[in-house]
């Protein structure tokens, strides 16, 4: 019985069959049943199937959510890195004016506060769980360049690998269908017989 999508216990992790048919971030593809008779060898097989492919399609779904969800981190964390860098860049266009910069700071939704920045070559950045380091300013904007292409490079990432589950999911549903279909088809054929045989069986002549 070929399959490309092997199940591990009862965990939520998949792992890829010996053929090692996954996409490129490691997400095995689900297997593809075109004759069912090719993939299971009888009616008994038939509760085993249908519970294996239930629970992969749980195992996808589970993944699925997991990906949507760090697409909506990664929506929120790109316009704030985007935002940090032109700041930064803006800082580095000013090194060699002397003139210090009058801006405005946020203290709260609708309160402002007047402030002088003088020309800088050193910022303070945040990154994350609560850690602060300064930075040269180029280096800085070395930093934020790299982590903005890994983030962007991770939601094109995360957006493929919604396709490609999506595409798991669905062709699994197919899958299930045709298995439940063939199992219909299977208890016709025997009653069918078993109805013939009775037949044959009613009409031999006595003695």
């Amino acid at each position: 019985m070929a399959t490309n999508l092997a199940l591990r216990g009862n965990g939520e992790k998949l792992t890829p069959a010996k053929d090692g048919s996954t996409n490129p971030r490691g997400i095995p593809y689900a297997p593809f049943v075109d004759q069912v008779e090719d993939y299971v060898s009888g009616r008994e097989d038939v509760e085993s199937t249908l519970k294996s492919f239930s629970e992969m399609i749980s195992k996808y779904q589970f993944m699925e959510a997991n990906t949507q969800r760090r697409v909506a981190g990664l929506k929120d964390k790109i316009p704030e890195i985007k935002k940090t860098l032109e700041m930064v860049r803006f800082l580095k266009s000013r090194e060699e004016d002397d003139e210090p910069l009058e801006t405005h700071f946020e203290l709260n939704d609708t309160l402002y506060a007047k402030a002088l920045v003088p020309t800088t070559k050193e910022v303070y950045l945040w990154l994350g769980a609560n850690v602060m380091l300064s930075y040269p300013v180029e280096e800085a904007e070395e930093l934020l360049v790299s982590k903005l292409d890994t983030a962007n490079t991770s939601l094109t990432n995360c957006d493929e690998d919604l396709d490609f589950l999506r595409e798991q999911i669905t062709t699994l549903e197919v899958a299930t269908a045709r298995v439940y279909n063939w199992d219909v088809g299977q208890r016709r054929k025997e009653r069918e017989h078993a109805g013939s045989s009775k037949d044959l069986e009613g009409g031999k002549p006595n003695g």
